[in-house]
């Protein structure tokens, strides 16, 4: 289920992605299995994704560090794999330098100061330690990447994903058992502790009765500027000079 979520998602990310962004080779850091960069190629784009850590060997995924790649890109995006870094400034100023003047730099990443993480604490979906190694503020990111000469023309609390499953999650998380909606939905060898399909079945039942509470807290996320998720467009400025 989780995979077919991904798979879904990730389309529907590239197919709105394809009609904004300019034409010209897109780099995905943080690729993974290539599921994004993938869903780009089938819009006839040239998309290469880069991920030292991929399980796998994938044909559109180069197994190397972001600081190896070099060439212009017309755009570089950071879908969920900024807050994986260890240095994310560093990986910030190496990406600007790859996209072309007029190229866009994509960043989505979680939001510590929503509101589903301040309520849910440690069981908020987002944290996912050790995994996610930083978390980065939104006035510390719009500002580093205006920094690095680009004029930030779309910021949003809702299309960076996950917002209403970080809801979901947290609901379903505060149950007897303290159920993980995130392990239920993932394949058996990718969840982080072995469940049971009665259990796994309690989640996902838990999950669709809280749906409603979870699409108006959503909505009041959203609307107040403070969802689980940042995303950012930012358009490199013709004179920019990348750090």
């Amino acid at each position: 289920m989780g995979d077919k979520i991904l798979q879904r998602t990730r389309s529907a990310l590239a197919g709105r992605l394809h009609r904004v962004l300019p034409q010209g080779p897109i780099l995905d850091v943080g690729a993974g299995d290539g599921t994004l960069a993938a869903a780009f190629r089938r819009h006839a784009r040239d998309a290469v994704g880069v991920d030292p850590y991929a399980a796998e060997s994938h044909p559109n995924v180069r197994n190397v560090e972001l600081e190896e790649m070099t060439g212009a890109w017309s755009a570089v995006i950071f879908w969920h794999s900024l807050e994986h870094l260890r240095r994310p400034v560093r990986a910030l100023r190496h990406a600007a330098g790859l996209v072309v003047p007029g190229g866009v730099l994509v960043v989505a990443v979680p939001n510590a100061a929503s509101l589903q993480a301040r309520l849910f604490g440690d069981r908020w979906l987002a944290l996912d330690l050790p995994r996610h190694l930083v978390h980065i503020s939104p006035p510390a990111l719009l500002s580093q990447i205006e920094s690095l000469g680009f004029s930030v023309e779309r910021v949003s609390y809702l299309r960076g994903g996950q917002v209403l499953f970080g809801w979901l999650h947290g609901f379903v998380g505060w149950l007897p058992g303290h159920p993980d909606l995130y392990d239920a939905i993932r394949r058996t060898e990718a969840r982080q502790a072995a469940q049971s399909g009665a259990f796994r079945l309690y989640a996902l039942a838990a999950a669709v009765a809280a749906l409603p509470l979870a699409l108006v807290a959503t909505a009041i996320e959203v609307a107040m500027r403070a969802g689980g998720t940042i995303y950012v467009e930012a358009r490199r400025k013709p004179d920019a000079v990348a750090g």
